[in-house]
């Protein structure tokens, strides 16, 4: 009986997380850029909706502004720090791209 070739296994996204308010310029901007590197699901949560998220986000990340994102464990800051990172070259492997 034939073997029936085996499809490879692609590495399995991070899930990324991002604190947001809808109308935060730099959040569109940030998940924009996600999604051109293929990220195609986005925890947002809206602290402009829930005050203790706020609070937790600044808890967490010492930080006031938004967005603040995550990849996996990975806090990898706001919008610039993305931007950045994705210029280095540290974005995709950092998405197991």
């Amino acid at each position: 009986m034939p073997q029936t070739p085996q499809t490879p296994q692609t590495p399995q996204m991070p899930p990324v997380k991002m604190y947001t308010t809808e109308v935060c310029p730099y959040c569109i901007r940030a998940k924009a850029l996600l999604k051109q590197r293929g990220v195609d699901q986005i925890e947002e949560i809206r602290i402009d909706h829930d005050p203790a998220q706020r609070q937790e986000m600044m808890r967490i990340t010492g930080r006031r502004t938004v967005p603040q994102i995550f990849i996996g464990k990975t806090h990898v800051g706001g919008c610039d720090d993305l931007v950045a990172m994705d210029q280095r070259g540290e974005l995709l492997p950092l998405l197991g791209a």
